[in-house]
């Protein structure tokens, strides 16, 4: 068990918000999984810095959480500690040189994107609408409708796993499909600069409002899910795959094959991780056995 009286101690001194058992349904859009054992949320980069290096120094599993749209985490909890960003977090400001924004990483990806519109600053539009935040789109290089974060991305502050603070360049982020240098690490990221093109304020809030349309008709967003399940296979379309062979509407107990867009999986009601798991697995053997291709999850498992 982690020691929670040394933990406790090291937030109350530095004034960090933290929480014992904490419902991690609370903290996934998915509204799956069990308790974390302590959730702690820094509220500037020095107490990020000190709780990896606590937590490094005594053996202590840690793992970080953006806005949990991406998450499953399982039935029966987590034990160790959870480091989600605390409020003070979500800041967003212009940066002295001109086309560029710094993110605090906990800021939404739609605060950023409305932020770049205001500033009438193209080239986060593709941005509007998805559920996560800053941190999380730049740990897995979130994108869509043709935008990627690795297209606007000019450098990232971050803790590492001995609670240094750090700075890297984009070309040191080694971003690829759905990943980056950090979906491999234990780091923390505190900080993102991106860099757009100036633009018609009115022209790009009508792209980002067609955008939104198009999510509406196409996502289920009336059901808790974590996004798109799986990666994009090369010369196919997950959902498209899925669909071909019958799969839309399977349902293993509460988590079901989205009725309206297969590639995601929905929680109708009292979900379980295992539920999803076993429901991955029923999709990934028969599309496999169908059509040859071998879906890979793009679902983070804590």
């Amino acid at each position: 068990m982690t020691d929670l009286l040394k933990l406790k101690s090291l937030c109350e001194n530095l004034e960090c918000e933290y929480e014992v058992d904490a419902s991690m349904k609370n903290l996934t859009t998915f509204q799956i999984g069990g308790p974390c054992e302590f959730l702690a949320r820094p509220y500037d980069d020095g107490q990020v810095a000190a709780l990896v290096r606590f937590c490094t120094q005594n053996g202590i599993r840690y793992r970080v959480i953006g806005n949990g749209s991406n998450l499953l985490v399982p039935d029966g909890g987590l034990s160790g500690v959870v480091i989600q960003l605390g409020s003070n977090f979500s800041w967003i400001r212009k940066s002295l040189k001109p086309g560029e924004i710094i993110s605090a990483a906990g800021a939404s990806l739609s605060a950023l994107a409305h932020f770049a519109q205001q500033e009438s600053l193209t080239g986060m539009e593709f941005a509007w609408g998805i559920p996560g935040n800053v941190g999380g789109a730049v740990y897995m290089n979130a994108g869509a409708y043709g935008g990627e974060m690795k297209d606007v991305v000019v450098s990232v502050d971050y803790v590492d796993e001995m609670g240094n603070t750090r700075t890297a360049g984009a070309d040191d982020l080694q971003f690829g499909y759905r990943k980056s240098i950090f979906t491999d690490k234990n780091w923390v990221i505190t900080k993102v600069k991106i860099r757009l093109a100036p633009g018609n304020g009115e022209e790009i809030r009508a792209k980002m409002d067609d955008l939104m349309t198009r999510r509406k008709e196409k996502q289920p967003l009336e059901y808790p899910s974590a996004g798109s399940v799986f990666k994009r296979p090369e010369g196919a379309f997950a959902g498209a795959l899925i669909e071909q062979c019958g799969l839309k509407g399977r349902t293993v107990g509460g988590a079901q094959v989205s009725e309206k867009h297969a590639g995601f999986i929905v929680n109708i009601g009292g979900a379980t991780a295992r539920d999803v798991n076993e429901l991955v697995r029923i999709i990934q053997q028969e599309v496999a056995e169908k059509t040859g291709y071998r879906l890979e999850c793009e679902l983070k498992q804590l």
